[in-house]
């Protein structure tokens, strides 16, 4: 299993509207082979920061799967235009 990880830098004043698409964006990844899990959390202190967290079964199930699908097509409709700057995506391994 891998871990996708990115912090999500939206819009100020965007919070309400983002969490709204969020909420209409999760089915289409969660119906992606080698999808496991997701959560996403606002920041406490900065809250126009999110944490995306999704677990993978491997990373080429995300980068390859889901990145290449008509569903991401649809998520990038739904969520890319709330963030400034656009998000680096990272992937860990197992726990050390």
């Amino acid at each position: 299993m891998i871990v996708e990880h990115a912090l999500l830098q939206v819009r100020a004043g965007e919070g309400a509207a983002f969490e709204s698409a969020l909420a209409k964006a999760r089915p289409l990844v969660a119906a992606s082979p080698g999808f496991l899990g997701m959560e996403v959390r606002r920041g406490c202190e900065a809250v126009e920061t999110y944490l995306l967290i999704v677990h993978w079964d491997r990373m080429e199930d995300h980068r390859d799967g889901f990145r290449c699908s008509d569903r991401y097509d649809a998520w990038r409709t739904l969520l890319h235009h709330f963030y400034d700057p656009m998000p680096v995506v990272q992937y860990f391994g197992e726990p050390v």
